[in-house]
């Protein structure tokens, strides 16, 4: 904990914003539809007429997609599937007595609203590792929601409509920030009552602070994946490591949004002050540099120099980062070790910006430190655990006693009851 305390972390205060979402939230599940038009020309600048997009924009924006990136995203999808498809959970019956069973069953969640971000740059990859997972799960009903682009007239990004074709998802609407998560979380009617979206059982998607708010707001109407917040990239690197690799991988992930987290571990002085004369030559020279930049000076950024790769492990365990790199000596054997992590990478070749496309593994990930507690948005993220009982007469004769007994001892006794109703030609035997 004290650990915790010590290692670089960004102010991002979801429960603060709340005090702006909650009307929004409010304002959309009382006017459906008129107040999402009215919100997405207040905060994206345009005025839309409908907030979903017609099936036809998804199959032209499919047509008229770059070869090269549309082979990227079909081979992105064919990993994501591989992976996601292992995923599935089978069904296991234990038998607990002769004539007394449970069985414990996986069923998809009914409907789904996935969350896909637009505003600094285009998210086509977080359609595939939303979509993928959701379709290996089994979940039957599908929607999308990205924000309006005033640049294409109110729809969505073209690519991400692309993406939604191969997929084969169309439902698919231009809404984005917090009204989008309460469009999902309470459905929409037009101002004549009509239902344009139905409301959803599950919201998953990463956002901005505004968007994981709301996701808080109205967490329990329906279930969330987490408050995902500006991305993270932590590498724990020894000597061994390559300053270009290292700097390369930290000016990839701050390239996303000035408060992104970029943390360099390590036990080597030498290797830090290589990453940081990188790191000049390339931030200077790449495309985002000024974002880039404020987010390498941000108190969310740094080198923490530890005394071994050992301390390094208790830095990065207590730091819980979304993405952790490990560059060391032995990588394997040193990742086999860390317990706190929304994903690992391990060794030079496998990079984040790897998982953020075609790994076959999911970057929608925890954040913020919240890796110490939970998991990235996989299959199991849209299935339920349901318990099937099945206990035939005798087993539940045999068992009975115990059953009365406990209720008792809670001062349940109807609880005990249910059961001795049961055989109530023989009440010697169950309340011995």
């Amino acid at each position: 904990m004290a650990l915790r305390a010590l290692v670089p972390r960004a102010d991002v205060d979801v429960a603060a914003a709340l005090a702006s979402v909650a009307p929004i939230c409010e304002d959309v599940r009382s006017r459906g539809v008129p107040a999402l038009l009215e919100l997405t020309e207040r905060f994206d600048g345009v005025r839309i007429e409908h907030v979903r997009v017609p099936a036809h924009a998804l199959h032209e924006a499919l047509e008229a997609l770059d070869p090269q990136v549309r082979a990227g995203l079909e081979e992105s999808i064919r990993r994501a599937r591989l992976v996601h498809g292992d995923q599935r959970r089978t069904d296991t019956t234990t038998q607990v007595v002769p004539g007394g069973s449970v069985t414990e069953r996986w069923v998809p969640v009914g409907r789904v609203g996935l969350y896909v971000p637009g505003g600094r740059a285009v998210y086509p990859s977080s359609v595939v590792m939303n979509v993928v997972p959701a379709q290996a799960a089994g979940v039957a009903s599908i929607a999308v929601t990205t924000p309006a682009q005033k640049e294409f007239g109110g729809s969505a990004h073209p690519t991400i409509l692309a993406a939604c074709a191969l997929l084969g998802v169309e439902e698919v609407y231009s809404v984005g920030g917090a009204q989008a998560i309460a469009m999902f979380a309470y459905g929409a009617r037009d101002a004549d009552g009509t239902v344009v979206v139905e409301p959803v059982d599950v919201v998953t998607g990463p956002g901005n602070i505004y968007v994981a708010s709301a996701k808080r707001y109205v967490q329990g109407v329906v279930g969330i994946d987490s408050e995902a917040g500006p991305t993270e990239i932590a590498v724990l690197a020894d000597d061994s490591a390559d300053p270009v690799h290292v700097a390369a991988d930290l000016v990839s992930q701050a390239e996303h949004d000035p408060l992104a987290a970029a943390v360099l571990v390590t036990p080597s002085e030498a290797l830090a002050d290589a990453v940081d004369a990188v790191l000049a030559d390339r931030v200077a020279a790449t495309k985002h540099s000024g974002r880039i930049e404020e987010a390498l000076r941000g108190k969310q950024s740094g080198t923490v120099l530890v005394d071994s790769v050992e301390a390094g492990l208790a830095v990065v365990d207590a730091y819980a980062a979304e993405h952790l790199e490990i560059q060391t000596v032995e990588a394997r054997a040193v990742a086999a070790r860390v317990r706190n992590a929304g994903a690992v990478f391990v060794g030079a070749h496998s990079p984040v910006s790897l998982g953020d496309y075609c790994a076959g593994s999911n970057h929608v990930l925890p954040t913020g430190g919240t890796a110490a507690h939970s998991g990235g948005l996989s299959v199991q993220t849209f299935l339920r655990g349901v318990h099937v009982v099945d206990y035939d007469e005798d087993a539940l004769r045999e068992v009975a006693p115990h059953v009365v007994a406990l209720a008792r001892s809670e001062d349940l006794p109807a609880h005990g009851e249910a059961v001795t109703a049961r055989f109530a030609a023989e009440p010697a035997e169950v309340t011995a």
